[in-house]
């Protein structure tokens, strides 16, 4: 079990079909006029189910009678552990009939591009069972028109919990009246509830096949709908624009997420680009991501000075931030002005954090977004939040991919700065034996990064940074920090970020070469 939709009450777990139960390790069975009458209960929650309306759910099963839902709810409070003087589960309403009172405690959280909430009511009609096909069906054809690595899921019981993670909720909203089938169908971005798209169906109770035909018309709706999201989150950053989804999002999920190389190697291009159009936004990033390049694929022992890392700052602080209003209404340009204003660390976590949020209300969370997300995350020290992004995006990157190897690295390093070495021992294994996508200085760095302070190196990292000699050594300090330590608000945390590179270092060559500014930024925790 452990499924997204089973249904938890304590130590009861319901399969999502109510075909089974778990308590305790244990399997319980229900017969098949047990579990229809269970999914009448449990479907409709603190609702009074009169004999006549539990009658007709199972009618379709066998043939019972009135009599026999009295001794059908007896044998499930059987097997269910429940009491008919005490109910935890089902109680009893004298002379009309019975209630689902068994409170539900939290499951699995769903973490989905879409989940489709359905509703019947009100609850004394009976709605055509043809409606819940039309669910599942809505559900698989969705799942099918989009096709690219999410989950389409239905939110059974139409209930959904805070701790979920959803991108968008498609509602549906099934009524009766004078024996007339209304079904309604919403779709909602979340977390910002905006309605996207909205449909009436045209249901026949006396024509089958306008059920099927309804879930057609909805869901090719609903998946053009998506799929211009995902058009829209890919859009910027020179991607062309008439190349095929797939490719446009793994560009989008690339170009972002790393230090591409291509931002150097486009220098001169990108200049040239800007001369010929100053006001174009897109232009304008793509050449603050070249100057971003230049600060973090220099290499850890280049000897990229501080005035020339700050003027290279100055500049992309002034672009991005005067872009801002521009870009508003382009998520990938909104999440590449917070990537920067987060990166260059001169007070604008807050203003990151803001545009971040507005980026994601308003498209697909893709996988651009979670290295951002859990860097803002981990900044303010909240690194079990920070681990928990950045293991969506190892689940759901190609394994030995940059974006995978990224995510892994900034694992690492939430779990650094949170002074879990179990926890990253666990996480970079083989995280250095990543093949040819990543410099040599780089894989390095990452292994000098991780490496604690109290073990030797190993041999082909002692001799890399034995390489280096003291300037390169003290090159790589500086590296470390602007690139990943000097985010942290917590001290503490910043001082674990560095402690084991610098102590290395100052095994080697001493103390004297890790400058005042970096023990200053950490503390006087790393100084001793």
């Amino acid at each position: 079990m452990d499924s997204a939709h089973d249904l938890h009450f304590g130590d009861l777990v319901l399969d999502e079909t109510c075909l089974f139960a778990v308590r305790n390790g244990k399997t319980i069975q229900f017969t098949r006029n047990e579990r229809a009458l269970l999914r009448a209960l449990t479907r409709n929650p603190h609702r009074l189910m009169r004999r006549g309306r539990l009658l007709d759910e199972i009618a379709s099963e066998s043939d019972v009678s009135d009599r026999n839902i009295d001794f059908l709810v007896n044998r499930l409070r059987t097997k269910l552990g429940d009491s008919a003087k005490s109910p935890t589960y089902i109680a009893t309403q004298y002379g009309e009939g019975y209630v689902w009172i068994g409170a539900p405690s939290p499951g699995k959280p769903m973490d989905a591009l879409l989940a489709i909430r359905p509703t019947f009511g009100p609850q004394d009609r009976r709605i055509d069972p043809r409606a819940s096909l039309l669910v599942g069906e809505l559900r698989d054809m969705i799942a099918a028109g989009i096709d690219v690595g999410h989950n389409v899921v239905v939110a059974e019981n139409g209930g959904l919990a805070a701790t979920d993670q959803l991108r968008h909720v498609l509602q549906l909203n099934f009524h009766v009246d004078n024996d007339r089938l209304n079904c309604s169908a919403t779709l909602r971005d979340m977390p910002s509830k905006r309605i996207v798209r909205a449909f009436r169906l045209e249901l026949d109770t006396a024509d089958a096949t306008s059920f099927t035909r309804e879930a057609i018309r909805v869901s090719n709706g609903i998946v053009e709908t998506l799929r211009q999201a995902f058009t829209d989150a890919s859009t910027g950053l020179g991607i062309p624009i008439d190349e095929p989804l797939e490719m446009r999002l793994h560009k989008a999920s690339t170009l972002l997420s790393a230090s591409n190389p291509q931002w150097l190697a486009r220098g001169e291009q990108l200049s040239k680009e800007r001369e010929q159009d100053p006001l174009n936004p897109d232009i304008a990033l793509q050449w603050c991501m070249h100057l971003f390049a230049r600060l973090v694929m220099t290499g850890p022992s280049g000897a990229l000075s501080l005035e020339e890392r700050d003027c290279i700052e100055d500049e992309i602080e002034a672009i991005a931030l005067g872009l801002l209003p521009a870009v508003e209404g382009t998520p990938l340009l909104m999440l590449t002005c917070a990537k920067l204003l987060y990166f260059i660390n001169r007070g604008h976590l807050e203003l990151a954090e803001d545009i971040v949020e507005r980026a994601c209300a308003r498209t697909e969370d893709y996988a651009v977004a979670l290295p951002i997300m859990g860097q803002l995350r981990y900044a303010r020290g909240r690194f079990d939040e920070a681990v928990g992004v950045f293991d969506r995006g190892i689940a759901m990157a190609e394994l030995g991919a940059a974006f995978h190897l990224h995510m892994r690295v900034l694992k690492c390093i939430a779990l650094l700065a949170a002074g879990d070495r179990t926890a990253l021992d666990a996480a970079a294994v083989d995280i250095t034996n990543i093949g040819p996508q990543c410099p040599p200085d780089i894989a390095s760095m990452i292994g000098w990064t991780i490496a604690a302070a109290d073990r030797a190196l190993p041999a082909s990292l002692e001799q890399a940074l034995a390489a280096l000699g003291p300037a390169g050594a003290g090159h790589a300090v500086e590296y470390l920090y602007f690139t990943s330590a000097r985010h942290l608000i917590s001290k503490q945390a910043r001082t674990n970020v560095m402690r084991g590179l610098i102590a290395h270092v100052t095994r080697l060559y001493g103390g004297h070469v890790v400058s005042g500014l970096v023990l200053r930024g950490i503390g006087l925790v790393a100084a001793a």
